[in-house]
């Protein structure tokens, strides 16, 4: 059943409120010891689109918003390419503290946080989530029963995948993180068309 605004908004903010005191997460103590700030997802809640990102860097552990450095402006210009905006859709991360020195998060700390996203996904009920660099998309095809499917990024970047989801169908769409447009002119370009499929669900 479809949350109100209101249940779903409840449902954020306690999802917040568990994160901010996630003593036994794994990345706690190196939070404190930064003075850094659990990240948790920004935008609709209603959103039809959900961007999943592997963790957050340390702008984003330091503001408490995802991707707020340069992939995440890269990210928001991507959007305008297909005329959205950050606040049309919803962006999170599979894992929400830092790692140290950004490093890829291990298997005990995407375990420890990936049942908030999954309370993420269950609260915005997208029609699509695009999963941003290897780590999310591995997670996502898992949980959207699409585990066959998995293999390099690289060969199914930019396709769509239709998966289950707790509420329904999902389409699944790998994408790499936008990190990788950053220096390569012709990676940007990929970027580009990639989110062209996204499109659909405007």
């Amino acid at each position: 059943m479809t949350l109100s605004v209101g249940e779903k908004f409840e449902k954020m903010k306690q999802i917040r409120d568990e994160l901010l005191e996630f003593h036994t997460s794994p990345l706690y103590g190196y939070r404190i010891e930064n003075k850094y700030f659990p990240v948790v997802g920004e935008g609709s809640h209603g959103a039809r689109i959900m961007f999943v990102g592997e963790a957050p860097g340390e702008n984003e552990a330091k503001t408490a918003r995802p991707f707020t450095g340069k992939s995440g402006k890269l990210l928001d210009e991507m959007l305008e390419s297909i005329k959205l905006n950050r606040s049309d859709v919803y962006i999170t991360n599979i894992v929400k503290d830092r790692p140290p020195a950004s490093r890829e998060p291990s298997g005990e700390e995407v375990a420890a946080y990936v049942p908030f996203l999954d309370r993420e996904i269950q609260t915005v009920e997208p029609k699509v989530i695009a999963t941003l660099g290897k780590s999310a998309m591995n997670y996502v095809f898992t949980k959207m029963g699409l585990t066959a499917i998995i293999t390099h990024i690289r060969d199914i970047h930019g396709k769509e995948f239709i998966g289950k989801g707790d509420y329904g169908a999902v389409a699944v769409i790998p994408l790499y993180h936008p990190a990788v447009g950053l220096t390569d002119e012709a990676n940007k370009q990929m970027l580009v068309n990639d989110f062209q499929v996204l499109k659909k669900y405007v």
